[in-house]
């Protein structure tokens, strides 16, 4: 009998409220989905009629692009709002500008907000689908999502590898549900960094906590190496930045000396000669440009599963379109 793959239910909004199957079931979903990116003509009508809306209240280049090309890819009709040019600035609230295009009939939201919790808040109240683009210092599921899906293509698995998060943890939506995600894989995590940009208690969360980046290379199959957040600060987190890249940065020498080779992660926007240098960005252990496009069909398959798209069929859906 063959099993049913898991529903993502109405909205996803963070890691930290899915079940492992669900976390599977997105990866598995976008596998196919990667082949559509590789195509001349790189659209499926999978989600034609659906009208998706972009509202991003936070400046984003990468992740709002990603998302349209995701909707492109899937035939669906987009609209991108950004705070600057939308009633949000002339006084009105989230919910009423959300009620409002829900009049004009759409059928999911990916937002992008500053408040933790934005995204549950919204998704509470309307009933198209919200997807988190990120909010605040909570959760950013879509990325973590695509750096497991490229730790899984580089290594095979996730279960049982060891994975470091370095750097700004403390700002960090992304190291958070990258957290979340890998732990409910079966990995094991550390993070590493200087202990004011490490939140209180993040031992809680189930992770190591290594006070000196040569450990933490050292015991590491992967580095996710996160920037620091200067937008998020509020007073002096570190010395200076040449500082932080002496003690913290993650360099080619330092990857030298590790007893095997690391596989090298970067949600980006990079802060090249700050919390990693150009050689290793570039280098034969960097897998950065590989995660840009596990996002593409990563967000691919968020949104075909939340608009009710069954995972089984994905793979039939890759033929819908030209090639």
């Amino acid at each position: 009998m063959t099993r049913t793959a898991p529903s993502l239910g109405k909205d996803l909004v963070g890691l930290e409220r899915l079940e492992p199957d669900q976390i599977s079931t997105i990866l598995d979903t976008a596998e196919p989905f990667k082949e559509i990116s590789e195509r001349r003509i790189k659209k499926v009508p999978v989600l034609r009629g659906k009208t998706i809306v972009n509202l991003f209240f936070e400046p984003s280049t990468r992740t709002r692009v990603s998302f349209e090309f995701a909707e492109k890819r899937l035939s669906a009709d987009t609209v991108n709002i950004s705070s600057s040019g939308s009633s949000v600035v002339k006084g009105e609230t989230l919910v009423d500008t959300a009620r409002n295009l829900e009049a004009m009939k759409i059928d999911m939201v990916v937002m992008r907000h500053g408040s933790s919790g934005a995204a549950s808040f919204l998704a509470d109240r309307i009933p198209s689908s919200v997807v988190n683009a990120g909010d605040g210092g909570h959760e950013h599921p879509t990325q973590a999502l695509l750096d497991m899906l490229t730790i899984r293509d580089t290594l095979g698995r996730i279960s049982g590898i060891k994975v470091c998060l370095v750097g700004d943890i403390l700002h960090s939506r992304v190291a958070r549900s990258n957290i979340f995600g890998l732990l409910k894989l079966g990995a094991e995590v550390a993070v590493c960094g200087p202990r004011t940009l490490l939140p209180r208690g993040v031992e809680e969360l189930g992770v190591s906590v290594f006070g000196r980046i040569e450990d933490a290379i050292e015991w590491a199959d992967v580095l996710n190496v996160l920037r620091l957040q200067f937008e998020r600060m509020k007073a002096g987190y570190v010395p200076s930045l040449r500082e932080y890249n002496r003690v913290w940065g993650v360099s080619s020498a330092r990857l030298d000396a590790a007893p095997k080779d690391l596989v090298i992660l970067h949600p980006g926007p990079m802060n090249r000669g700050v919390e990693i240098d150009s050689d290793v960005a570039d280098g034969p252990h960097s897998v950065i440009l590989n995660q840009v496009t596990n996002g593409v069909a990563i967000r691919m398959a968020v949104l075909y599963l939340l608009a009710g798209g069954v995972p089984e069929a994905a793979e039939a859906a890759k033929g819908g379109g030209e090639s």
